[in-house]
């Protein structure tokens, strides 16, 4: 499969500077909290897998779990989600589903992702399986040793050798994208 291109569009220069100006001006004192990074990125507090979603994604940039952005963290962040390589893309991919932290998934967390998931992008071509069923499929495929556990190398190995897992496993929502659509709603 190689190193294909994850996305759809890529933001300019300008998109990216808009975004860190937002960030200046929304955080002047240079620490973003989860409620003002759902404002800057339009997630309606109405849509509970959206907040869910970003809550996730929050949390996974937040590298001193601070329960804040700094500058430094809300950069990487727009780097990884906007320009990020395959592997850098499958490492954070792995670190959102890894709710624990303890360099394993489990069923429950690689349910919990693949449900949010499921919720926002209903369009999947996956024959309208459920998130267990997804969930069963991929520890099928990725579970080497069957230890009902997925470590990193298992993740990257099972995400790269087979197309449908990595479209499962890549938390591909168009991330792009949506960033590209709401820049254009920024304050």
């Amino acid at each position: 499969m190689g190193q294909e291109e994850s996305h759809n569009e890529e933001m300019d220069l300008a998109q990216i500077q808009e975004l860190c100006i937002v960030f200046m001006k929304e955080c002047p004192s240079g620490a973003l909290h989860l409620h003002e990074f759902k404002r800057i990125f339009g997630v309606p507090s109405t849509s509970a897998e959206e907040s869910l979603y970003i809550e996730t994604i929050f949390r996974s940039f937040d590298t001193n779990k601070d329960n804040t952005l700094d500058f430094l963290e809300y950069v990487a962040a727009l780097h990884l989600i906007l320009r990020g390589n395959l592997e850098d893309r499958l490492k954070w991919s792995f670190k959102m589903y890894d709710k624990d932290g303890n360099g394993k998934l489990d069923r429950h967390e690689v349910k919990r992702i693949i449900r949010i998931i499921h919720k926002l992008n209903s369009r999947r071509s996956d024959g309208h399986m459920s998130p267990s069923e997804i969930c069963d499929r991929i520890f099928e495929l990725v579970d080497q040793n069957k230890d009902g556990q997925i470590t990193l190398s298992e993740f990257m190995e099972g995400a790269q050798k087979d197309e449908w897992v990595m479209k499962m496993l890549k938390l591909d929502v168009n991330a792009t994208g949506w960033v590209i659509q709401n820049c254009g709603k920024l304050p």
